[in-house]
């Protein structure tokens, strides 16, 4: 299973770098929203919208919204972003909400309308917020990097992501080798506080290199790592909601989409709660 989770990381992981990296804020945008709705299909399949009419209508009121935010968003001076972040603010809010919600793990776990209600509203309240996060970070520098022609922005989109991806597999490999201590048996029994704690430093580290490639200065770097560390922390949160609503409908990943990862939702579930914090750090603290 390692070797298959590794080769399809391997075969991802460039495409994602280079379309980060690459392409302007409106593509990378428009391609992101193909992703992440893509997580959202499965997210519905979670909170047992089994209907395909009904899951196809719930996703394009969702896609409708991202339009809707964007179209907003545009005047004949050339736009405003004011939208996007008043979207990220919600953003943060809800994963706030969501780490209150682990604390009570029966609250919507019955198969009611009440349920599916929190649930869908909580999809959205994940996934806009996250995309609107994607672009604010992404075209928040449009000055090129010490890189060549590459934004700044596209730097720190990046270091964003690699923070998660970091985390993601200090805690995994950690937790394997030297987890003894249950983080939240009930809901993610698999992980551990070791690995947490390999998550956050892994984390950490791959924030303050990626911040001094993407131009932080060294008096910016702590405060890159602060950022980092409370986007860790935030993906940790987005995991194990997630792992929450598998666990209230007895599934083991949100689809088999990709092998040895389960579908796209349980590699984007770090993401969506990380990418509204660090973006809201990277704007009020100024780096």
């Amino acid at each position: 299973m390692t070797k298959i989770r590794t080769l399809t990381a391997l075969i991802l992981a460039p495409i994602a770098i280079a379309a980060i990296l690459l392409l302007p804020t409106p593509w990378l945008a428009a391609l992101a929203a193909v992703v992440f709705l893509a997580g959202l299909w499965e997210w519905f399949k979670l909170a047992e919208i089994d209907d395909t009419l009904s899951r196809t209508v719930l996703l394009l009121v969702n896609l409708l919204l991202m339009v809707a935010l964007v179209w907003a968003s545009r005047s004949s001076s050339g736009g405003s972003l004011v939208l996007f972040q008043l979207a990220t603010v919600v953003g943060v809010i809800w994963w706030l909400l969501a780490a209150l919600w682990l604390k009570h793990y029966s609250f919507a776990s019955d198969h009611d309308t009440h349920a599916r209600m929190f649930k869908l509203a909580a999809s959205t309240l994940a996934v806009v917020p996250a995309w609107c996060a994607l672009g604010l970070i992404h075209a928040s520098d449009p000055t090129p990097s010490v890189w060549g022609t590459i934004p700044k922005g596209h730097l720190w989109l990046l270091t964003a992501l690699m923070i998660v991806w970091a985390a993601d597999s200090g805690a995994y490999f950690v937790g394997r080798r030297f987890g003894k201590h249950k983080l939240s048996p009930r809901i993610s029994p698999n992980k551990t506080v070791e690995g947490l704690l390999g998550g956050l430093a892994a984390g950490i580290a791959v924030g303050v290199a990626g911040g001094a490639l993407a131009g932080a200065s060294p008096a910016q770097l702590p405060w890159v790592a602060l950022v980092a560390l409370l986007a860790v922390a935030a993906s940790v949160v987005g995991d194990l909601y997630e792992s929450l609503l598998k666990r209230h409908v007895g599934a083991k990943d949100s689809s088999n989409l990709l092998p040895g990862h389960g579908g796209i939702l349980d590699r984007l579930d770090g993401v969506l709660a990380a990418l509204p914090v660090f973006a809201l750090g990277k704007a009020w603290l100024g780096f």
